[in-house]
């Protein structure tokens, strides 16, 4: 099925100081944010109170409410069920789920911190210790649109950090069904908890706890989510840790005439298919070229399989970032801070050590985004919404914390302790300064 040609909106850089329209979009685009609206916070944080007073009850009710619950009500997978599902697996896909796993290990492993110590004067030494967090919970998307793939992101790096417990949760489909995929992965894998539910309630369960079940709150919630999702793990944080906030997915791609437009085509559209809220933008400094990625895209929609969604999603946030040269698009590029990044340019690894703010690059023409979604090795839980600018990926560094153990002996002491008072005098804090002095008394 064909319909009209597609025309990417337009975004001419060069037009920047002299038109007031295009420098405020310029603004909007990279200050765009992660976070939710007002009104979707509010919802949230109506649903996780609830959730906080009524345990197990209040969840189920808002699964009712608002979906993701199993047809009975159940709130916990039990182990058996995982299993069973992992043993049904078909032989193609748990090939394909087990490859991902051994491939997200063999990167979370290069991750692990390491504990040192640090002699800062003779008698002063600071232990930086890591250490692993007790209980991780992990959502992972399902209902309509389950991903296995994030259960697995989720979960294999908080096994390689050595967490306690890993509690899973995910939202059933309108039928009351889990997606059996998921199921099987959540067993491959070995999750301690799977909570059935989704959206606020679901981070809710997480949080809080499930009394009822026996499933205690966890010190810190990942994984990705929808805008209830993204909202409720900020509502939630400062009772528990979160990852980061994460808003709709996006892609860029930063291509010149080097690049095959079909490719540069076929990554914008694997980006769109996430939704009409996913953002799909092409960076370039050539007009014709990006010409040649619309007829592309003309191309590849009229047989793909859902390209009424791929439409939409287009029409509503696609867009082709005219850049003068290449030096104004890696600047915007920067400022921007996509959350995946495909880089397919001349001298493309001059251009890499040049692009500092994005969550994942995929360099050179055989680096499609999708092979970082599922099976590179890399995590595919990003900063979205320009939070590149200032995070990264969810890593094992994710999964635990650092604790500074200082030792100080009296020789130690001594050699800070002029510093230590003084600095406590000035600042009016007389009972810090007596805390050292008290230890030199009768002594000196």
């Amino acid at each position: 099925m064909s319909g009209s040609p597609v025309t990417l909106r337009r975004l001419d850089l060069s037009r920047a100081d002299s038109d007031p329209a295009v420098t405020a979009e310029i603004r909007a685009l990279m200050r765009r944010g992660a976070v939710p609206d007002g009104r979707v916070r509010e919802d949230a944080r109506a649903i996780l109170a609830r959730v906080k007073s009524g345990g197990d009850a209040a969840v189920r009710a808002a699964n009712a409410r608002f979906g993701g619950g199993r047809a009975g009500g159940e709130l916990i997978v039990t182990r058996a069920e995982m299993e069973s599902a992992r043993d049904a697996l078909l032989p193609r896909i748990r090939s394909g789920l087990e490859q991902m796993i051994e491939n997200i290990r063999r990167f979370a492993e290069t991750e692990l911190p390491e504990t040192r110590t640090t002699t800062i004067v003779p008698g002063v030494e600071i232990e930086r210790r890591w250490v692993p967090l007790a209980r991780v919970g992990v959502y992972a998307p399902g209902g309509s649109a389950a991903y296995p793939s994030s259960l697995l992101m989720g979960v294999v790096p908080a096994r390689v950090a050595g967490v306690g417990t890993v509690v899973v949760t995910s939202p059933a489909d309108a039928d009351g069904r889990l997606n059996a995929t998921l199921l099987g992965a959540a067993g491959l894998v070995g999750v301690d908890t799977f909570v059935v539910a989704g959206g606020a309630q679901a981070v809710g369960a997480l949080a809080y706890g499930l009394p009822e079940a026996g499933v205690a709150p966890v010190d810190r919630i990942v994984g990705p989510g929808n805008a209830w999702v993204t909202a409720a793990k900020l509502e939630v944080f400062g009772e528990c840790g979160i990852d980061l906030p994460a808003g709709p997915s996006e892609v860029m791609v930063v291509a010149d005439t080097t690049a095959d437009p079909m490719h540069v085509a076929s990554d914008l559209l694997s980006q769109a298919e996430h939704g009409p809220d996913s953002p799909a933008l092409l960076v370039t400094w050539d007009a014709a070229f990006a010409a040649a990625v619309e007829a592309e895209l003309d191309v590849q929609l009229a047989t793909a399989a859902r390209h009424e969604i791929l439409r939409r999603s287009l029409a509503a946030c696609g867009l082709v970032v005219l850049a003068p040269d290449r030096d104004a698009a890696i600047a915007f590029v920067n400022g921007y801070a996509p959350e995946h990044l495909s880089v397919v340019v001349d001298d493309v690894e001059e251009a890499v050590a040049r692009l500092r703010n994005a969550g994942s690059l995929f360099v050179g023409p055989y680096a499609p985004e999708s092979a970082g979604d599922y099976a590179s090795g890399a995590n595919h839980v990003l900063p979205t919404g320009g939070l590149a600018r200032s995070s990264g990926a969810l890593s094992t560094e994710s999964y635990g914390k650092f604790i500074q153990v200082q030792r100080i002996s009296r020789s130690g002491l001594a050699a800070i302790r002029e510093s230590v008072e003084a600095i406590a005098e000035a600042e009016g804090l007389i009972a810090h300064k007596r805390a050292v002095e008290v230890r030199f008394e009768g002594t000196e």
